[in-house]
């Protein structure tokens, strides 16, 4: 196993991997939320490494799923500290006292981590959106990243070329099942023809290479990396106009309840106020820009 960079370390090292991806700017100010009615987690004077209920002592467990998709980790590896969820985590765990030795990673796949039940993890990263519906199984610390659904197929798709969501009424569209992506096609473009649900990405990206599907929704930086290095002739049809008056966000996942989660938003917190995360998605999430369906 490579050995794993520090938080420091890891925003002064220099990408080599050049993929056309985005950042959707950095999250906005949100106040931490408490567990629904719960007792709030441990309070700030505890926020130490000796001082939290982890799930393991001595150790934060950090979760994703696998395959980890850049450009939030590289070489599908999230020990490496390289790629955007990467290196969130390892800051996160900086700012509560621990060090890359004291973190370890678990597999777990991303309907496990949104759905009720015990956790077998401190937090989990892994593109995960927070939404009210998804609070009333799990906690969330403050949102680490803003997100903008977007399309994309293939040159010379019916889609191809579309300017507007009113154009993609009739299309074909497919989402990784369980995401707020999938809820994007029936909320927001509302197709006439029903979604397809995938387990996962690769799985829609297989699709529409078959033609079985005319285009997917998934986040912009996801679109960027499934278009330069996933898909034959990718092309990003456009970003969808965002949804409510509330940015949607990516969040830490942790158990509901969690002691930790006042303890990894105040972290968060920290990380966008004193611009960690802005740096981190510089570095990560390089903005190429696209356009937006009218």
């Amino acid at each position: 196993m490579r050995m794993k960079p520090s938080a420091t370390s890891g925003l002064a090292a220099l990408a080599t991997l050049t993929v056309l991806l985005t950042a959707c700017g950095a999250p906005v100010d949100e106040e931490p939320t408490a567990t629904d009615g719960s007792p709030s987690g441990t309070a700030a004077a505890d926020c130490s490494a000796d001082q939290l209920e982890t799930y393991a002592d001595g150790v934060l467990t950090v979760a994703t799923d696998d395959p980890a998709y850049g450009p939030w980790f590289v070489d599908n590896d999230p020990t490496n500290g390289q790629g955007y969820e990467s290196a969130v985590a390892y800051a996160i765990a900086g700012e509560l006292g621990f060090t890359e030795d004291q973190v370890e990673w678990t597999t777990v796949p991303f309907n496990a981590v949104v759905s009720p039940g015990e956790k077998k993890f401190d937090l989990d990263l892994n593109q995960v959106s927070i939404t009210e519906e998804r609070r009333n199984a799990v906690d969330f610390s403050s949102g680490y990243y803003d997100v903008r659904q977007t399309v994309i197929t293939t040159k010379g798709s019916p889609i191809d070329g579309v300017t507007s969501v009113a154009d993609l009424a009739d299309a074909k569209l497919g989402a990784q099942v369980g995401t707020t992506s999938y809820v994007a096609i029936t909320d927001q473009i509302q197709s006439t023809q029903e979604a397809a649900a995938y387990d996962t990405n690769d799985q829609a990206v297989q699709a529409l290479q078959n033609g079985q599907i005319d285009g997917i929704v998934v986040d912009l930086p996801t679109a960027y990396f499934m278009t330069a290095a996933q898909l034959d002739d990718g092309v990003i049809v456009g970003q969808l106009p965002a949804a409510g008056e509330d940015a949607e966000q990516f969040g830490a996942v942790l158990d509901k309840g969690s002691p930790l989660t006042d303890c990894v938003s105040q972290a968060v917190d920290t990380l966008r106020e004193d611009g960690t995360l802005d740096q981190l998605a510089e570095e990560w999430l390089a903005q190429q820009g696209a356009p937006e369906l009218s």
